[in-house]
């Protein structure tokens, strides 16, 4: 899953690389949501500084979102074109995301890969991921150890999709040597990032105790964390272990509420629906209205 730059990681390295004795008002303007002051404010260090990259990428980022100023990807692309000129990663890593999906520019996949290579090269972790993400199509045994490389990179910065995807070379032997505990380690570690399919990993590692000390409690807490968030892997190996009472007390109200919710996102389950076959109508109201709930709270 690709995913875009970090408006975290923009402001951070923005606030870093700027460096003024004076306050950053455009940056802070932008944090705070006041993105029609950060926009008068960039402009007016871009007016004072030709090479202000930092400025520029933040103008980039307003027009990519829209924010402050009407959305245009075109305009977004100008600018970051700018600060790329001036080596602003983040601004190398934005276009490198624009050219794979033709926005503000003609798709060019090849572009792509040469902004980020270039954004990588300076350590931008969501570069880095997605880099990671063309390499792993080519099939090739020295760009999935790139890849590989790449992700580590990317997951010492704490990018939760790179941690799991990390983690899955892992446990698959691609790219690296197969580890079952490294993979139970990055799991963990995008679980703790609040990655949902992390939880997942990590629990079903957990539950089958492989890389880990078997504890099918503790899976039963990372499954019905990520259930909460709408997963529906979760809710289903969830619902298994209520309806079995293994790893929690046996509860098949609240096993049914879980199958449900699953079976709704299209994860059917013929083994859950054998076992909660003999529920009284009562139960099943119960169950139906607690999926209702927990569906309507998320």
């Amino acid at each position: 899953m690709r995913i875009a730059l970090c408006l975290a990681a923009l402001l951070i390295g923005g606030s870093a690389t700027m460096a003024h004795a004076e306050p950053d008002l455009a940056f802070g303007a932008y944090q705070r949501g006041q993105y029609l002051l950060a926009f008068r404010e960039a402009t007016l260090r871009v007016e004072k500084n030709k090479n202000d990259a930092p400025a520029m990428t933040l103008l980039g980022e307003l027009y990519n979102q829209g924010l402050g100023v009407p959305l245009s990807p075109e305009k977004a692309a100008d600018w970051y074109r700018l600060a790329a000129e001036r080596g602003d990663a983040h601004a190398l890593a934005s276009l490198g995301l624009m050219a794979l999906d033709g926005r503000g520019m003609k798709k060019d996949p090849a572009q792509a890969r040469t902004w980020l290579e270039q954004a990588a090269a300076k350590d931008e972790p969501v570069a880095s991921y997605n880099l990671a993400l063309m390499l792993l199509t080519t099939g090739s045994d020295a760009e999935l150890a790139k890849a590989a490389a790449l992700l580590r990179q990317a997951s010492d910065a704490e990018v939760s999709d790179a941690q799991h995807a990390l983690g899955v070379l892992y446990l698959q032997g691609r790219g690296v040597t197969r580890d079952a505990a490294q993979a139970a380690h990055y799991f963990e570690r995008a679980a703790r990032n609040g990655s949902s399919i992390g939880e997942v990993e990590y629990a079903i590692l957990l539950f089958n105790g492989e890389g880990i000390t078997k504890n099918e409690s503790r899976a039963a807490r990372y499954f019905r964390s990520a259930a909460a968030k709408g997963n529906a892997i979760a809710q289903n190996r969830l619902a298994r272990m209520l309806a079995a009472g293994r790893g929690v007390p046996q509860n098949k109200v609240d096993a049914a509420a879980w199958h449900l919710l699953a079976s709704a996102q299209g994860l059917k389950d013929p083994w859950l629906d054998d076992a909660l076959k003999d529920m009284t109508a009562d139960e099943k109201t119960r169950a139906e209205k607690v999926a209702a709930e927990r569906l309507g709270a998320r």
